[in-house]
Order: structure tokens, then sequence, then C-alpha cells
């Protein structure tokens, strides 16, 4: 079960997941100018980054819309990321927050558990109810797959929607979402105690956080909001269940953190990567420290 292995990726190398959130903007101007088009430039500062931090993070992740703007030849530079994280043995989430149902679902899971788009994890949204989430759990017993469901995220308006009580009770909306995966989990449990399918919990609320960590033990969680978003390692720990348990994703701080070095307007592929691996260090180093 890939949760497993997730599991002793973060045992091996440590919590961080690298989120190759990656716009043409945030590439070097000379490696810029030098590609044949944006989507060109993009995949080459991925492989970049992929061999300077491959063997210090847990995972990568991959917004699909930072792909999808550039079109055909974004979706392209999408593919051939994820097949060159698979060339490193490492594992990849497909940031895709999918939500629908019945067939759709079951085409989109084919489309992101196999085939030209294939990643090991995909995130979900369960909005429209569980027969959003059932189809993909079919999908992912066949192939081997997960997924993590929005439970609790990181932005500033998750309080329209996931902190409304529900029927008057204590319990609110993110709580159902919880109880819901919490359920799945203990019916397709891995060796290491997690579900095949975990939850996405930012780090941004630190009052919540013990108190949901102890709600579902059983859950792995994908922790957002760490460094651009407010986060920090005092918020994350929180989240992690005797040490392991989730992984924390970082974007911005990791793969721009070239524009705050020494030397960034002559920046190359090699001197961006570089800057990019001492910030998962960093960030690893300082989880590690707080634990």
């Amino acid at each position: 079960m890939l949760i497993d292995e997730l599991f002793n990726c973060v045992e091996k190398n440590g919590h961080v997941c690298v989120g190759l959130d990656t716009c043409a903007e945030y590439v070097p101007v000379l490696e810029r100018q030098k590609a044949g088009n944006d989507a060109d430039a993009v995949l080459a500062f991925n492989k970049a980054l992929i061999d300077a931090t491959y063997d210090v993070c847990a995972c990568y992740k991959l917004q699909i819309a930072y792909y999808e703007e550039m079109g055909l030849s974004g979706l392209h530079a999408y593919s051939d990321t994820l097949k060159y994280i698979r060339t490193k043995n490492c594992l990849a989430i497909a940031d895709i927050k999918r939500g629908d149902i019945a067939d759709t679902a079951v085409r989109y899971a084919k489309g992101h558990f196999s085939g030209d788009f294939e990643a090991d994890f995909v995130t979900l949204s369960p909005y429209m109810g569980m027969d959003s989430v059932e189809p993909w759990l079919n999908e992912a017993h066949a192939s081997g797959k997960g997924a993590f469901v929005l439970m609790r995220t990181s932005n500033r308006g998750m309080r329209d929607f996931q902190y409304l009580n529900v029927n008057d009770c204590s319990k609110k909306v993110y709580n159902m979402v919880g109880d819901n995966m919490a359920y799945l989990a203990a019916q397709n449990c891995g060796k290491s105690g997690y579900g095949m399918f975990g939850v996405v919990v930012g780090c941004t609320e630190r009052d919540e956080a013990a108190e949901i960590r102890k709600n579902y033990p059983n859950l792995f969680f994908l922790i957002p909001g760490y460094g651009a978003q407010g986060g920090g390692a005092h918020d994350a720990v929180l989240l992690l269940r005797n040490g392991n348990g989730g992984v924390v994703n970082a974007s911005r701080s990791i793969i721009t953190a070239w524009r705050n070095a020494d030397g960034a307007k002559e920046a190359d592929l090699n001197f961006a990567s570089t800057e990019a691996r001492r910030a998962v260090i960093k960030m690893r180093d300082e989880i590690k420290e707080v634990l």
C-alpha cells in the first residue's frame, strides 16, 4: 500500500513535501530565455529541483492549474514531471481537487491513477458527498494508489463552510468529513496503521491541531500552510503522530528561494536548485528540532 511507502519516506527523509506549483515566472530569467517556451522552461526547472531535493524530501506535490494555464505544452510538462519523479523512485501527489460523482469520477480516477497523468496520490473535494469519493476508492484498490480528501484547509475562506455547525451540535462540517474518512481508513489500513486515503489539514490554526490529531489517529495528513501562508514548524508538528503521520507541504518558499539569495540576478538552474535544496533541508531540520 502506497501510504506505507509514504510513511517510510517520512521516516527516511523527513516530512517535507515539495510543492512543484511551478509557473514560468518562478524560473530564473536566464534559463527562461534559453528555453523554447514557458513549458520547456518549467520542465527543465522542475527536473533540476527534483535532482537537488529527492533525497531530502518525503514526496512532491504538483498543482495541475499551473500546468493547465500553459495549455497542451503545459500538460506535457506536467506529465513529464510526474514521469521524472518516478525515475527517482519518489512519490507524487497530483493536486487536482476533483469532486464529481459516478462515472465522471471513475474517468477522472482512471486518468490520474494511470496513463499520461499517473500519480501516486490525488487530492479530492468531498463536498458533493461520499459518492464523489467512493469511485476513487474502488480505482485505488485496483491500482494500489491513494488520495487526500479536503477536510480542514488553510485558506482564509475555510470558515465559510467547513466551520458550520452540524445539526446544532458541537461538530462542524470538517469533523463530518474526518469521521467519514476515518471510517474508510479503518477498513483499508496499511502496515503503518494509516488508511490508504488521508485528509488535507492546514497548519494555520494551531488551537485546533492537537484535538484534530487526537480524533483521527488512523488518518495520514497532507499539511499545507507552511511558509508563505504563515504556518511554521511549531504549528505543523501538532498535526503529526509519534513523529510521523503527515507530510508538510511548501511550494513558493522552496522553489523561489533563489530569489532571496545573493547572486539571484545571474541565477541559473544549478544556482536555483541549490537554494531549493537548502530551503528543504532548513524546513526539514526545523520540524525535526521541534519534534
